[in-house]
This record gives structure tokens, sequence and C-alpha cells, in this order.
């Protein structure tokens, strides 16, 4: 730092906080560290006696926090997020509209192995509404060394590090599956917890079929939803392996490419998952998400109504925090179930 005539101070970069004090009325810091000095503050800091400041010796090898800050907030940024004011060097990126969050952890990673840098975000593949906060970045000191950003910038290789996909208004068609409801003796209490957990996206119920546990029946009711034109088919009942729950076999006899049935996930474990040539997914619920608060349903379902078509790894990664607690009070999803490392 060097001691520098106020007069001439315009443009640098302040190395400590400035008191201002107004007897009874004021006392407390009117100018902050890190604050970059402008023409408008030249009779302020004259007025506090200040003849003389001590400011950072700024170069064309080092970026003051907030222009660093500025960087960073743009290698993260995709176009369905905006940055917010920048405050101590900080930089925060919020959402612009209701979608699917993702982080591509691996560079988040590398960036954050770069000493004097950090960006945090929060968990990827979560749902997010419009004005929920992504993400925040700074750098540590009040100075950084160019080279520090641009290290940062080349693992970024102009791709976002986050992404925010938008939901899609799809339309879904619900088949009940279950020779008890099919005949009425009991009450179908899991298609109002589906039709629920898709109105919370946006996502139309259009149709409903119950049929009995016939494979043979549910292929074609699987067939009479493709017909409709319907964007994603869910099939409840008959998931588990007792001998008579013809569901799963249904769903690939229907012509589907099963991604999976099975995930290491509780409550949900028997799951499965399946594609048309179209792209239409197919799921098939396994019963807990009748009746329990937050299952693998919940943790997929974000990614289904963003468009993002899920493969076998990750499912498989949602093993690591796949465990819900069953806590007496759930605060899905403000907690760790399907959090991923």
């Amino acid at each position: 730092m060097r001691r520098i005539e106020t007069i001439h101070a315009v443009g640098h970069v302040l190395c400590h906080d400035l008191t201002r004090i107004v007897p009874g009325e004021y006392k407390g810091a009117q100018f902050r560290k890190g604050h970059v000095v402008t023409e408008e503050d030249i009779p302020m800091l004259l007025s506090m006696g200040k003849e003389h400041l001590f400011v950072w010796e700024m170069d064309d090898d080092h970026l003051h926090e907030n222009e660093a800050a500025m960087r960073l907030g743009a290698l993260c940024q995709n176009e369905f997020m905006q940055a917010g004011d920048i405050r101590e060097g900080k930089i925060e990126l919020t959402a612009t509209q209701d979608g699917l969050f993702t982080v591509d952890t691996e560079r988040l990673m590398q960036i954050n192995s770069l000493d004097e840098i950090m960006i945090a975000t929060r968990h990827t593949n979560t749902a997010v509404k419009a004005g929920d906060k992504l993400c925040g970045t700074r750098v540590i000191p009040l100075v950084i060394a160019k080279s520090q950003i641009e290290k940062a910038e080349a693992i970024g290789a102009g791709k976002p590090l986050l992404t925010l996909t938008p939901f899609k208004p799809l339309k879904a068609g619900i088949i009940t599956t279950g020779c008890e409801v099919f005949h009425g003796r009991i009450e179908d209490k899991f298609t109002p917890v589906v039709r629920d957990k898709l109105a919370a996206f946006g996502v139309e119920t259009v149709a409903h079929i119950t049929t009995d546990d016939a494979a043979e029946h549910i292929r074609e009711a699987i067939t009479a939803m493709r017909a409709r034109g319907v964007d994603l088919i869910l099939c409840t009942g008959g998931m588990s392996v007792d001998p008579d729950d013809c569901t799963p076999a249904a769903i690939r006899d229907s012509g589907a490419r099963i991604v999976t049935y099975g995930a290491p996930v509780l409550p949900g474990a028997m799951l499965l998952i399946g594609y048309y040539e179209d792209g239409t997914p197919v799921l098939g619920l396994p019963g807990c998400v009748m009746y329990a608060k937050a299952t693998v349903f919940d943790l997929i379902l974000p990614r289904i109504v963003a468009g993002v078509e899920i493969t076998k790894r990750d499912i498989v990664k949602l093993g690591c925090g796949g465990l819900c607690l069953n806590c007496k009070v759930c605060t899905y999803p403000n907690c760790g179930f399907g959090t991923e490392s």
C-alpha cells in the first residue's frame, strides 16, 4: 500500500475502513476497506479530514476483489440466472425461473482447489424456484493475482459451471394396477398422491386408467396412454418381486428401454425407469410413494420435468445420501436425503 493525496485517489482502493463522526447523530464506517474511490467521494473524504489516504498499489497483474468476483460469477452463470449487487467482494446468483439446478461438481472442485478463490453452491440436481439463491462466490484477499482468475476461467472453458434447466409443461398419464383397486375392494389412495406431486411441478394429469394385475392388461393400458400422446407415463402398484406383481414385465414388454429396475434409495428401492424410442419416460413407482413423505420419486421427478434424461449412473450416484432417516418432523427437501457428494 502507499500514501496518496486524497484529491488524486480516484480509482484507487482503500486499505482500511474510514470512520465518519457526526456528534450526537452518527458514528460509523463511511467507506469500507476495499472501496474504490470515486470523484463524488472526494468532498466527503476531505470533510472527514482525510487529506491523505492509504491505498492499494494496483497494477496490470492484479484485480480488485469486486472485479474478480464478477469474473467468477460470469463463469458460473447460465441464461436463467441473474447476478446480484457486489457486496464486500462477494456476488450471488439467483434463479430467474423455476427449474432443475445442476452443478458440474468436478470442475467446481478444481476451481475451489485454487488458492484464494471460493465458490459455494446449493446441492446439485435440486428443484429451485425463481428468486432462489443458487451460489455465492468471492476471492479471499482484497486484491488477487489476475493469473489466479485466469486459471479458474481456463477450467470453466467457456461452459457455465452451473446450469438451470426450466421445467416443461408436461402432460401425464397414470396407470393404477391391482385387482383390489380394480374390483373396488379398496379405495385408490395412490393416484391422488402422485397427481399432487406432479401438480407441484406444473405437470397436468390428463388420463387415468385402472387395471388388474394381469401383465397383458397393464401392457394394453400403457399402449392406450401412448396413443393419448402423454409426455410421461406412471404405473403404480405391482412393483415388488412377488410372483403376481407383473408391472415391471408389462413395462418391459410394452417396448420400453429399461434404464433401471431398482435404486439404491430407501424408501424407493423398487423404482423402475424406462424410455420409449420417442423419448417418453415411463416410471414404475413403488408402494412407498403412496405413504412416505419423501422417496426416490421426489428425487428424480425434478429431472423428469426438466426433460433431463436419467441414466443408470445418475441412479447409482443416489446411493450416497439415499437413506431417509424418517425424522419425526420431515423437513425435506431441506435435509440430507438425496443430496449427492
